[in-house]
């Protein structure tokens, strides 16, 4: 102490030297002063670890102490056991072998290990060994508490107890005469006790007991039977008491018990008295009984309806855990360590909550939270809930969502926690909604007006060209209105014809009638439009209406229909036309020709060049013209669909000869022009050829002299005729300015090509009667350009169109 206060009287002295010094030495003195300062912590430094030191050995002596006294309890605890008349086993989660707790004498004969107790049949008989065992499998497996009696090899009966205890079980056996237990000893000891004696253990008994004589009737209660037969509305005495079981139960409980040979258990309850459990035997000169309350059923009710919650909750798929007031873990599933993936080492009963969290907080298993330990602690109010509470879902980082239910334990404080894993759910959930937002703008996007109405005459959907089409406000349709107020809104908006319009669809929508069909139509509104309606029914009994605008299709088809009528009209003009012209045309035509012919010869008088030059010019527009005819009357008898060929052999000398002469006579040698150079090479020994001569000739003239106008003055013009396989063939090659695809494709369809130069003549019509007349014998007809210059056109004939005719 001297130590320590030499340096506290320097400081308390320092203001008193202070006065006597002055500026200049204050300097001097800073050193002193600071070595001083430093010293003074430095103590109470040591000061205040040297009291750290003796609390922190006292704290450890306290601890050491309490652990003694613990250990001495527990010691206390199995000293207290082992001097009871019972023997209890224990198996416990993590030990490997059961222990034993008590006097095994007092169940097992002297000299007996332990470990003999779980050999049953080696101390019960063959039933009660069998019974037993059934109850520790159930006890061990499935968590079924029991309260069993049971008789050894030697006549005594044993009461067996069992229960769950927290992660284990135990066992409690003792002989049944115990004094804890006076009830079980009337029933081991009753048949050879005398009337007088059951009477006085009976009266002793806290619970309700009676007798019975020979013939079933009550001859003696004790008080806490008369207590309850009082309650129940019901008077007796001590020797005379009342029956508390009635009619049909009754009767069936004493046949039970006369047939019994040992002692019968039957539940029994009584409103506002609660549940009992009637166990009854067999007495010298009758019978006795007693009733046990459910509550008294086995010594720990808590660890009975624990078990009960153990077999029920493990059984179910659904996520649960249960824990105390404390926040300890009381019961789980399967499914709970599962969800969590919780290794079983670690999820044992007793484990604090918070505990749990943090483990799941660590492996990334609980929702991201910025303030954990708020969010835990709002978590934990849980244990506060006097109703059920369903919580936010927890959002966790491997994707899965999953819904947390709170709900009391029960009066003693606790938490029951139900997990819902709604994954999938969600993802339905939000398929669905995708889907229906697809849907609902695909709705939107339609350009035909839809409306569902309900069985109860509502709009319950609709898109937005239904406000458009019937000119109704939005806001109105969204307020899901009845069809009589959109009657009421279109009758506003069109006044001439809305309200009606809609009245008669009404008739649609409200018919309920199970058989009703699917209607259409369409609406002539005042304003000009013309509207298609259907209306459906769908499977949930609402009805759908749709409408389409058709107002421009239909003054599309009109017009259509106008266009039609007037090709109808100018196609009668032109049959009309084409029957005249064998009379109108030929007529006249005849009559030039026979005068160009008179004029040709030498009778009428001699003509000088330039005379005889127009007499051929007009001798050759004549045959041409008669050929034009012909084609005209030759394709409208085809379009009329009467005309037909008429098959022959032909020689195919005679048809190049005849076709020949057309060309000649259709392109004469006049004013010195070259004459038209035409070279024809037939083939030998052509095979047999049948087909429509009159045809052919108009074929090969037709295209022959289409090569003609195409080609230069003096140009050579080749006819070639072959044979192939069953076709014959017939190509004309020119030397004209060849074939464009214009060219190519009028010679494929009935339009003749354009002009191209050359010595063009003619109406058109040509290419077109080819055509028609090749596709009559079942031919077809090909055309492609030659190199360096010129055409070549192809028809390909069947030799025997009479044949190819039958087969179309």
């Amino acid at each position: 102490m001297a130590t320590a206060t030499a340096p506290l009287t320097l400081l308390t002295a320092a203001p008193c030297l202070a006065q006597g010094v002055t500026g200049s030495s204050i300097a001097g003195a800073a050193p002193l002063a600071i070595a001083v300062g430093a010293g003074g912590f430095a103590l109470l430094a040591m000061a205040v670890v040297r009291t750290l030191t003796r609390q922190s050995k006292a704290e450890r002596l306290r601890a050491a102490e309490q652990v003694a006294g613990l250990r001495a309890l527990v010691d206390e605890y199995e000293a207290l056991l082992s001097g009871t008349r019972e023997v209890t086993v224990l198996w416990t989660e993590n030990a490997d072998a059961p222990k034993f707790l008590g006097q095994v004498s007092a169940v097992l004969p002297a000299g007996r290990r332990p470990e003999s107790l779980l050999n049953f049949n080696s101390w019960l008989t063959d039933a009660g060994a069998t019974q037993l065992a059934q109850l520790v499998e159930g006890l061990r497996v499935h968590g079924r508490s029991f309260n069993a009696s049971l008789t050894a090899l030697d006549g005594r009966l044993m009461r067996a107890n069992g229960w769950v205890l927290g992660g284990g079980a135990a066992i409690r056996l003792r002989p049944a005469f115990l004094q804890t237990d006076v009830a079980p000893t009337i029933e081991a000891s009753a048949a050879s006790t005398d009337l007088a004696s059951v009477r006085a253990i009976l009266a002793v008994l806290t619970k309700p007991a009676f007798a019975r004589d020979a013939r079933g009737r009550l001859m003696f209660a004790n008080v806490a039977y008369l207590q309850l037969a009082k309650a129940l509305g019901k008077s007796g005495s001590e020797t005379a008491p009342p029956e508390l079981l009635d009619g049909p139960l009754l009767k069936q409980h004493l046949a039970s018990c006369k047939t019994a040979t040992e002692p019968t258990h039957t539940d029994v309850s009584w409103p506002g008295q609660g549940s009992f459990e009637l166990v009854e035997f067999a007495i010298g000169g009758g019978m006795a009984g007693y009733f046990r309350p459910e509550q008294d059923a086995d010594s720990n009710q808590n660890d009975i309806g624990l078990s009960h919650i153990s077999g029920i909750i493990d059984a179910l798929a659904t996520p649960i855990a249960i824990f105390n007031a404390n926040r300890e873990l009381l019961q789980f599933n399967r499914a709970y360590a599962a969800l969590w993936n919780l290794d079983p080492k670690f999820l044992v009963l007793g484990l604090d909550e918070r505990a749990i969290l943090d483990k799941l907080r660590t492996e990334g298993m609980l929702p991201a939270q910025v303030d954990y330990q708020t969010w835990r602690a709002q978590h934990l109010t849980s244990y506060t809930l006097k109703v059920p509470r369903e919580n936010p879902p927890w959002h966790l980082p491997d994707g899965r969502s999953i819904k947390v239910i709170s709900a009391p334990a029960g009066p003693r404080g606790g938490v029951i926690y139900v997990f819902d894993d709604i994954t999938e759910r969600l993802k339905l959930e939000s398929t669905n909604k995708a889907l229906s937002n697809v849907q609902r703008e695909s709705l939107n996007a339609l350009s035909e007006a839809v409306a569902v109405f309900g069985t109860n005459g509502r709009l319950t959907l609709s898109n937005p060209r239904l406000s458009s089409l019937w000119k109704l406000p939005t806001n109105t349709l969204g307020q899901n209105p009845h069809i009589d107020q959109i009657a009421e809104a279109c009758g506003r908006a069109m006044p001439d014809d809305g309200a009606t319009i809609w009245r008669d669809l009404k008739r649609g929508i409200i018919d309920l009638n199970p058989t009703r069909s699917d209607t259409t139509g369409r609406i002539n509104r005042a304003d000009g439009r013309l509207l298609d309606y259907a209306i459906t029914r769908l499977p949930d009994g609402q009805t759908m209406m749709t409408f389409l605008d058709v107002t421009e299709s239909a003054n599309y088809s009109r017009v259509l229909k106008e266009r039609n009528d007037a090709l109808v009209a100018a196609d009668v003009l032109k049959d009309a036309f084409v029957e005249n012209v064998s009379y109108e045309l030929r007529s006249p035509l005849t009559n030039i020709i026979g005068f160009a012919d008179l004029l040709a010869h030498d009778e009428v008088g001699t003509l000088n060049e330039r005379q005889r030059a127009y007499t051929d010019y007009i001798r050759a527009s004549s045959v041409t013209l008669g050929v034009l005819i012909d084609n005209i009357l030759d394709l409208a008898s085809v379009d009329a669909g009467i005309a037909e060929l008429r098959p022959e052999l032909q020689v195919i000398d005679n048809l190049v000869e005849k076709a020949r002469a057309g060309l000649s006579a259709t392109f004469p040698e006049i004013s010195g022009e070259k004459p038209i150079n035409l070279v024809v090479d037939i083939q030998d020994r052509l095979p047999p050829f049948i087909a429509d001569g009159t045809r052919i000739v108009q074929i090969l003239y037709n295209l022959l002299s289409n090569a003609a106008r195409f080609s230069p003055p003096g140009g050579e013009i080749r006819l070639s005729v072959s044979s192939r396989a069953e076709r014959m063939l017939f190509v004309i090659e020119d030397e004209g300015p060849g074939l464009t695809d214009e060219m190519k494709t009028a010679i494929l369809t009935r339009i003749d090509a354009p002009a191209g130069g050359g010595r063009q003549r003619g109406a058109g019509l040509g290419l077109a009667i080819v055509k028609t007349f090749v596709n009559l014998h079942g031919g077809i007809i090909t055309a492609e350009k030659r190199e360096p210059r010129g055409s070549r056109i192809t028809v390909n004939l069947p030799r025997d169109s009479a044949m190819a005719a039958v087969a179309e």
